[in-house]
């Protein structure tokens, strides 16, 4: 839908959100099958920022942020605006002022693919940030968008109300209505690494935590006593 403003999305349970954020990217991306993650270039603008929330998002024109403004109509705290443009684009399509206003508005972060600017003040306020650059070239307001419908941000198709999961390894988009399988997915996933952990500890190989050693032998992995005489 072109030109289109949904005013109202289906949102996940606040429980699942919860829990995604604490579980963090990485293992969230592999507790859902190694999907949804954005393309690496998508990097926080201050190191430690952490956030999940429900994607409001806004598809926006090269050199336009005009949808940004009208996207800051709809959301609700704890969202997360995604930013999402008709061709690629790295101009500063958001920055201090409407860091300010979106913070004000209860917005966790924003997830852009395109450009910001004002780095240093957006890093001061501490709102999170992830963005395709850094790039002081700012925009205009002239060409209509769209706002909460589906778009494809650095390579994932993002839906209304998806979660979006990001930190300093990155951004993974959770589907809405798959949120709580795969953070319960992800909670028996980190229970499982807190058990190799300790056998790493101890002083374990890998080959042996991970039962590796069968499956190399099946490759046809050889071991020769040596030393051998090249």
């Amino acid at each position: 839908m072109n030109n289109t403003v949904i005013r109202n999305i289906h949102r996940a349970d606040a429980d699942a959100i919860a829990t995604l954020e604490r579980l963090g990217v990485s293992t969230v991306h592999e507790a859902q099958g190694r999907t949804g993650l954005m393309q690496p270039y998508m990097r926080p603008l201050w190191r430690g920022a952490r956030l999940a929330g429900s994607a409001v998002t806004a598809l926006c024109h090269p050199g336009d942020n005009w949808m940004i403004h009208v996207a800051a109509e709809v959301v609700r705290p704890g969202d997360v605006l995604v930013v999402a443009c008709s061709s690629e684009s790295s101009d500063g399509a958001f920055g201090e002022l409407l860091a300010t206003s979106l913070k004000a508005l209860g917005v966790k972060g924003v997830v852009l693919d395109v450009g910001c600017r004002d780095a240093a003040e957006i890093t001061e306020m501490k709102f999170p940030l992830w963005s395709r650059a850094i790039c002081a070239k700012g925009t205009v307001k002239a060409s209509i968008g769209s706002v909460n419908v589906p778009v494809v941000c650095a390579g994932v198709h993002v839906k209304p109300g998806d979660v979006v999961v990001a930190d300093d390894d990155g951004v993974v988009v959770v589907p809405h209505l798959d949120a709580a399988k795969v953070a319960k997915a992800g909670v028996e996933r980190e229970q499982k690494e807190a058990g190799s952990r300790a056998r790493l500890q101890k002083g374990e190989l890998g080959l042996d935590v991970y039962g590796m050693r069968k499956q190399l032998e099946e490759k046809g992995l050889k071991y020769i006593d040596g030393p051998v005489d090249w």
